[in-house]
Parts: C-alpha cells; structure tokens; sequence
C-alpha cells in the first residue's frame, strides 16, 4: 500500500511540475499575442496614415539616426507584407495558445485524478 502511495505522490509531483511548465508557456504566448496585437495595431494605424497621401507626400524610412526618402509605393507594400506577416503570426500563436490551453485542462484533471486517487486510502482508514 506505501508502494503506491509513493508512486501516486511521485505522479503527482510530475503532472504539478507539468502544469507548471505548460502555465509558463501559456503566459509567454499571451505576451507573444500581445505585443503582436499592439505591433497589428500600430501598422494598421500607418496603412491608415498611407491612405491620406496624395502623390506629391514624400516618404521617409528611418534607418538607424537617419531619415531616408523612401518610395511611396514601396513604403505601403513594406506595411502591408508586414501586416500579412503579422496576421500570419498571430493565427499561428492563436493555435499554440488553443493547444496549450487544452494541454494545461488535461494537466489539471490528471492531477485531479491523483489527488483524489491518494485521498482514497485515506478516507477509508479514517472509517
């Protein structure tokens, strides 16, 4: 009976520090979506701003300390590949944050099948 209270303990054990893993992970994700949410936003916002040029607006791109004239044509097709890859991301963290969200509940029922597994003797000796 201690044999498999022992091996209960050490599954339990390993399923916590699982979830806490899978919990780590997840919150990395939520700050990935996040900054990716601000990043969609932002270049939404300057598809925006490109929208209200006329033909006689000058563009400039900032490279390091220096402003450089850039093509109009060329900046709104930099923002808008930059907004599909963005998107792109955002579909592909939205995937991991659904399976990791499913892991993390499959996690929590394991350790609630442990748990009332080692429970079990417990109640019974107390009878």
């Amino acid at each position: 009976m201690s044999v498999a209270i022992s091996t209960l303990q050490d599954r339990l054990q390993a399923a916590s520090t699982d979830f806490q893993k899978i919990q780590n992970d997840l919150s990395n994700v939520v700050e990935a979506r996040q900054r990716l949410e601000a990043q969609l936003s932002e270049n939404e916002l300057v598809k925006k701003e490109f929208s209200q040029l006329t033909p006689s607006n000058t563009v400039y791109k900032m490279i390091g300390p220096v402003l450089v004239k850039q093509d109009q044509a060329e900046a709104k097709s930099n923002v808008d590949t930059r907004l599909d890859f963005i998107k792109g991301e955002m579909k592909r963290v939205e995937a991991q944050l659904k399976e990791l969200d499913e892991n993390s509940e499959k996690k929590k029922m394991e350790i609630v099948e442990i748990q009332t597994a080692l429970q079990a003797p417990q109640a019974s000796a107390s009878t």
